[in-house]
């Protein structure tokens, strides 16, 4: 029987995942798995890079679809929206402790670089 290791995870958006992101990154680290999450939120606390919506922008839009629905509008009426808008965040301290090198041309297309 041979042991097998993942080269890299890529987390995917789910509610669940989303709740446990402290139990994930930190595995992440200590196994020594270069991950990629959903949003910057894994990011921010010490993933190596996120690419996805930024959530934070996602609440308003279901505010206003919520207002809507409270002044009468019938939720089949209402046309369906997408964030167009992704963002990539990558965090270089992580990149260096899972001795990585980030290529430039990615860096240069990151929305945010945490160093």
């Amino acid at each position: 029987m041979f042991k097998r290791q993942a080269g890299a995870l890529a987390v995917m958006p789910d509610p669940f995942l989303y709740a446990r992101r402290e139990q994930l990154v930190a595995l992440a680290a200590r196994y020594g798995v270069p991950t990629i999450y959903p949003w910057r939120d894994f990011t921010e606390i010490g993933g190596l890079m996120s690419y996805g919506p930024n959530i934070l922008e996602l609440g308003p839009q279901a505010g206003t679809y919520a207002g809507k629905i409270l002044r009468g509008a019938k939720p089949a009426d209402l046309p369906v929206q997408q964030n167009i808008k992704l963002e990539l965040v990558i965090n270089l301290k992580i990149a260096k402790a899972l001795g990585l090198t980030i290529p430039s041309a990615l860096l240069a297309l990151a929305d945010e670089v945490i160093e």
